[in-house]
């Protein structure tokens, strides 16, 4: 649980460097999703700057090497199960910027285990990143799977929230967020960061709402 807590951390503090930007053209998104994809705290471990450039890759072969659950899942979930085989065979895929290769290599484990939360959460997060950040329906029904099979567990409303977040649909995530909140024990260590993320979510409305004036 601490690395996860950590792994939002860093997060909020891409989300927060992101504010004094937001006067910029179409900042509210950009910041949102630096924080929800945590792009800057995956380059800060592994980036190379003193590399010489090359030419971007299409987006349809753009790797993705870390994703929010990517990086908690770990933490959040631990990998006792065959899930974790399924998954860091995906990362690998995704990290090669095989999107689709990532997203079959889950289908192929649910194959095997039709029943695994973690997996159906894992096939939601590697839909969004082929969709290019969208929730597509397909996404969505995967992320509704895994909250059925775990409905006592935050991670797939948690995350659910992030990429409806990302996309821009704001109010949704609002909503999945709000029902987490109703739906955990007053004392649950997950419950400040939903509250972050809503805080920030009224933040990035207030933004959107001054630039439009302008």
């Amino acid at each position: 649980m601490i690395g996860w807590l950590i792994f939002l951390a860093l997060a909020f503090i891409c989300l927060i460097g992101m504010r004094w930007v937001g006067h910029l053209r179409g900042a509210v998104l950009q910041f949102l999703a630096a924080a929800l994809l945590v792009a800057a705290a995956g380059y800060a471990w592994q980036g190379r700057p003193g590399l010489p450039s090359s030419p971007a890759a299409p987006p349809a072969e753009r790797a993705v090497t870390y994703t929010p659950f990517s990086m908690a899942r770990k933490d959040m979930f631990g990998q006792f199960d065959a899930s974790a085989a399924w998954l860091n065979l995906a990362d690998g895929y995704r990290g090669r910027g095989d999107t689709k290769g990532a997203v079959d290599i889950i289908r192929s484990g649910l194959r095997k285990d039709p029943d695994n939360a973690v997996l159906w959460l894992g096939l939601a997060d590697n839909l969004v990143v082929h969709g290019d950040g969208v929730v597509t329906p397909a996404a969505r029904s995967a992320f509704e799977k895994a909250a059925e099979l775990a409905p006592q567990h935050p991670g797939p409303r948690l995350f659910f929230g992030m990429a409806l977040a990302r996309s821009g649909d704001f109010d949704e995530a609002e909503r999945v967020w709000r029902e987490l909140l109703a739906a955990s024990p007053t004392d649950a260590p997950w419950r400040r960061i939903v509250e972050e993320q809503l805080r920030l979510v009224e933040e990035a409305r207030a933004l959107k709402a001054r630039n439009s004036a302008h």
